[in-house]
């Protein structure tokens, strides 16, 4: 190896170490944010207001979806992207922001149809919806941000938007305004997010928009958004098709489960995504360095992936307990389902990066419409088995239903492995093989977890005790058998750059 790929090397391991290291940053103080408010807001307003809000964010999701069209990906992987690329997709945005809320602000009846005519639903959706307008107008400025690997500001953004969320609903929780309170939480973090992304970030759009431009991003970008679409209509056809056929109530005890399961979820995924994309779109000329330096994100990424859920789903009745005391415990179980989900939801958004990075995104699309065909199949055959109730369990029936997600991204992920290996001309079962031991320390360290539970009754020294043990095992595992994507991942925390 010469010595200008060497040094070329060590940059790109510096670059990606600070921005790994600002992507925990903000990831984990977002959390603990959102930890800290959706306790109180879990404690203080009642289970059918979640419900509401779960209802809306369907359709949130949509919506939210069409408005980046996936082309501030496209600039994220393109090598040289022009101020009139940032600018037309900027325009693009924000006009499709516009015209989306005018159509939904007038479809808002009709969305309280599909939940039984609620009519608080109307007021609720058409205040919401205003949060797409508003992240639509800091979407550029993020993703250039992003794309140079200078994240340091969009962690201070995220963070002082979900700060200020989070004291404007609390307060409004705690002084009477119901559901009025999650509404307001998400509006104001949107405001200050966008505000923080324009103060601080010197780019501004030009008053211009090329077809032209458009056009050149659009094979990317509609590969990312036709993936992106089947990726929002699997996880939202969920929550429509339980609001519907069982109720809001039942749609509450889903929203809450879903919710805090994404919290690790979307936090994990999100920190290697930002990290990864922009540094694997450097190689997408060059197979084999991109096939070398993506294996080692993909052991790094199961090093994380697989503690993190297999340890979630071992503490979970202990933090459902120790934060909620039993006003949530029909959602623990569901809870658990979406965590061995998420395995295979943040290696295939892993997987996608890479295929983003290649520029041939629109095989992630065809990995998506594989998974929502075999979930279609599934919600088939649980359907009529969701409607089962137990005397002491009304959920039941939906914990059958959602077993099709976990299907169905098991699938997606099995897809997208062989996609990916054929792309980057490595082997599919070296990339099982970098998953295997970690799956399996996983699993041994999970083993005295679930032996403390016949010892310990107090939900926060059990919890507590849990996570000490577990991380203990792991980590001790890993040191015994010389780890290096350990010590690689201690060397990105400190900064150093052999990596």
């Amino acid at each position: 190896m010469s010595a200008d790929t060497n040094g070329q090397r060590k940059s790109v391991k510096l670059t990606v170490a600070r921005a790994l290291k600002w992507n925990m940053v903000d990831k984990v103080s977002q959390q603990l944010l959102y930890l800290v408010t959706g306790i109180v807001l879990a404690r203080v307003l009642p289970e059918h207001d979640f419900g509401l809000i779960g209802a809306v964010m369907v359709f949130q999701s949509f919506a939210g979806l069409f408005v980046d069209s996936g082309f501030s990906y496209a600039l994220i992987q393109r090598k040289n992207p022009t101020q009139t690329d940032y600018s037309t997709v900027f325009w693009f945005n924000l006009t499709m922001a516009l015209s989306l809320y005018l159509i939904l602000f007038l479809c808002a009846p009709l969305i309280a149809d599909c939940y039984g005519g609620d009519p608080i639903i109307i007021p609720l959706s058409r205040v919401l919806f205003l949060t797409f307008i508003l992240n639509a107008t800091s979407i550029v400025q993020i993703n250039r941000r992003v794309k140079n690997m200078d994240v340091k500001i969009v962690a201070a953004a995220n963070s002082a938007g979900v700060f200020s969320g989070a004291v404007t609903g609390i307060a409004m929780a705690l002084t009477g305004f119901g559901v009025w309170a999650l509404v307001a939480q998400a509006i104001v973090l949107a405001a200050v997010k966008s505000l923080v992304m324009w103060v601080f970030t010197p780019w501004r759009p030009s008053v211009e928009f090329s077809f032209k431009s458009l056009r050149s991003i659009f094979k990317v970008g509609m590969g990312v958004m036709g993936s992106a679409t089947l990726n929002v209509i699997f996880q939202n056809i969920y929550s429509l098709i339980i609001g519907n056929r069982k109720g809001i109530l039942s749609l509450s005890y889903y929203y809450q489960a879903d919710k805090w399961s994404l919290m690790g979820i979307s936090s994990l995924s999100g920190m290697l995504n930002t990290t990864f994309l922009p540094v694997m779109s450097k190689y997408q000329d060059d197979k084999k360095e991109f096939a070398a330096v993506g294996a080692k994100f993909h052991r790094l990424s199961a090093y994380l992936t697989f503690p993190a859920m297999g340890m979630l789903m071992m503490m979970a009745a202990p933090i459902f307990h120790a934060l909620f005391d039993n006003k949530w415990d029909l959602s623990i179980v569901i809870f658990q389902m979406l965590l061995a989900r998420g395995v295979f939801t943040i290696l295939t958004s892993v997987y996608n990066n890479y295929i983003i990075a290649l520029g041939k995104a629109r095989l992630m699309f065809y990995a998506e419409l594989l998974r929502d065909v075999v979930a279609l199949i599934a919600i088939f055959i649980t359907l009529p088995m969701m409607m089962i109730s137990m005397p002491d369990d009304f959920m039941y029936g939906v914990r059958i239903f959602v077993v099709g997600q976990i299907a169905a991204s098991f699938v997606t992920w099995i897809v997208t492995l062989f996609i990916i290996a054929r792309q980057s001309q490595r082997p599919w079962w070296q990339y099982l093989a970098d998953l295997l031991p970690y799956l399996v320390e996983t699993l041994v360290a999970m083993l005295p977890m679930w032996l403390l539970m016949d010892f310990i009754t107090n939900p926060w020294l059990l919890a507590a005790a849990q996570l000490a043990v577990g991380l203990a095992v792991y980590t001790g595992l890993n040191f015994l058998l010389r780890s290096k994507v350990q010590a690689d991942a201690i060397s990105f925390l400190i900064n150093r750059s052999n990596f």
